[in-house]
């Protein structure tokens, strides 16, 4: 494939040889039951990537898998943060370098600090943000995980005890 049609996510992950596939959707995507029919997967193997504003010019990312929600509370409390926001479209835009359904912890412009739920390794092949609204990376979680080695592990979403 031609290296300047490559999505950002897809040119990192050649750079660094780790393999992956790169699907389009046919048209725009409105559910996240969708995403996962027309890419051959289910929800929970689609990977968001979460940007929260913690203070005026301090960010994390959180990623977390399919349907569930992140706890604030939880985060709050992990982060040592009384107060945060999700970022605002422009902010996640300049932050990350991608559009709001794009995001990817891959290609970042500056690094930040992640936050990786347990839910997304639980998944053997997951589904990433590739940069590019529409069209997305498929690859191992092993493979995710390994290219992400400064991302902190641990229960960021919703569960039934919360």
């Amino acid at each position: 494939m031609n290296t300047a049609a490559l999505p950002p996510v897809a040119a990192v992950l050649d750079q660094l040889g780790v393999s992956y596939r790169l699907f389009t959707h046919p048209d725009p995507v409105n559910s996240l039951e969708q995403a996962a029919r027309e890419r051959g997967q289910r929800p929970a193997q689609i990977v968001r990537s979460i940007l929260f504003r913690l203070a005026q010019d301090r960010f994390a990312m959180v990623l977390v898998a399919g349907p569930s929600q992140v706890d604030w509370k939880r985060l709050r409390q992990h982060l040592g943060q009384s107060r945060l926001t999700m970022a605002t479209a422009e902010e996640v835009l300049t932050v990350t370098g991608y559009p709001i359904g794009a995001v990817s912890p891959l290609g970042l412009p500056q690094p930040l600090p992640l936050y990786i739920d347990e839910s997304v390794l639980a998944e053997t092949e997951v589904s990433i943000g590739s940069g590019v609204r529409g069209t997305t990376v498929i690859l191992q979680s092993t493979d995710l995980r390994a290219m992400l080695p400064a991302a902190e592990l641990g229960v960021f979403r919703q569960t039934e005890t919360t």
